[in-house]
């Protein structure tokens, strides 16, 4: 029994961990090794890569560079002047909030021409939340339901509750046979009963 539930148990903690291990966020470091800088491939570096809502674009630079968000307009024309966001830091992280494609550029003159300029599109969180398996939980529980056999002797204690319907008298004198238990009750119920009739009689 014990054995069951065990293995409940962990089928459990399985599935919660299938279902919690695509919920985590990634943080992703732009350009990897060779950071936000001139000279590296973001459209390849980018190609392969799942972006979900959640997950992070970490840019690391030197203070010839900066990183600014812009439309898809100002990404074509390589412009900063109309920045949704600019950053210096030399170490800016960026959340990705919402599903979408977001477009970044260095700010330098001519980086962006060079190659500094990368576009990313944002998968909904409805990708993370698929793999949920809605599925599984069932059938992990539906072992604890082969365990529910072996749970009939508590389910024996609740006839106990039947013991109730003794509460007529007359019942349970003939049921007396099936349950000496009840048999007794009855027996010291009607007891009870001539004795209080034996004392109002007598008075």
């Amino acid at each position: 029994m014990a054995g069951v539930h065990g293995l409940v148990a962990a089928g459990m903690v399985v599935v919660l961990v299938a279902a919690v291990a695509p919920a985590y966020a990634v943080d992703y470091t732009v350009g990897d090794s060779s950071g936000w800088s001139s000279g590296v491939d973001y459209d390849t570096w980018a190609q392969g890569k799942t972006f979900g809502v959640g997950d992070s674009l970490v840019f690391q630079y030197s203070m010839m560079h900066t990183v600014s968000e812009v439309s898809k307009s100002d990404y074509s024309a390589c412009s900063a002047a109309n920045s949704i966001q600019s950053y210096s830091d030399q170490n800016t992280k960026i959340a990705l909030t919402k599903p979408g494609t977001r477009y970044f550029i260095c700010g330098t003159s001519g980086h962006c021409a060079g190659g500094m300029k990368l576009a990313v599109t944002v998968a909904a969180a409805d990708a993370t939340t698929t793999p949920t398996p809605a599925t599984s939980p069932p059938s992990a529980e539906t072992p604890a339901t082969p365990s529910d056999p072996g749970m009939d002797t508590p389910s024996t204690a609740t006839p106990a509750t039947t013991a109730t319907p003794a509460t007529p008298a007359i019942t349970t004198k003939s049921t007396g046979s099936t349950g000496g238990a009840s048999g007794s009750e009855a027996r010291s119920v009607l007891g009870l009963m001539v004795g209080a009739i034996g004392l109002a009689m007598m008075g």
